[in-house]
């Protein structure tokens, strides 16, 4: 927890809190950026992210070739976004929709709208997708 005067806000499990502009639904119509990272750093990311203290994760999809996940972040993430590894793409509500159904032929809802209805905080997906890389570091050097 941190004591912002009177009030404690939980953290998440990478250690931010969510912020208010980016810890709500994406606005109707779809507009949403998407991050995209490697499944196995993705999946991990996710864990830690459901790990934390607050609902920190939004919906994710996943390809049908179980390369790739993406994140629905909050619109005007791509602009500012340099993850070394990962791509944020501007989708401006094309071609991503937020309902039931997979939104892109070849993908599926790995957490769908509806069980993740916020955007991912884009500050706390940097944090967990650094923490999911050095997991990966760490597991792979004890071969």
């Amino acid at each position: 927890m941190v004591e912002a005067g009177m009030e404690t806000t939980p953290l998440t499990s990478a250690g931010h809190t969510p912020t208010p502009e980016h810890s709500e639904p994406p606005p109707p119509g779809g507009a949403c950026d998407l991050v995209t990272v490697p499944a196995r750093q993705g999946l991990e990311a996710v864990d830690i992210l459901r790990r934390g203290a607050c609902e920190a994760v939004g919906p994710v999809l996943h390809d049908d070739g179980c390369d790739t996940l993406g994140f629905v972040v909050p619109p005007g993430t791509a602009a500012g976004w340099d993850v070394p590894g990962s791509t944020c793409t501007e989708t401006n509500g094309r071609g991503l929709s937020l309902n039931p159904e997979p939104p892109v032929e070849g993908s599926d809802w790995l957490l769908p709208p509806g069980e993740a209805d916020l955007a991912t905080d884009p500050a706390v997906l940097r944090a967990a997708l650094g923490e999911a890389a050095r997991m990966i570091e760490a597991a792979d050097g004890c071969r």
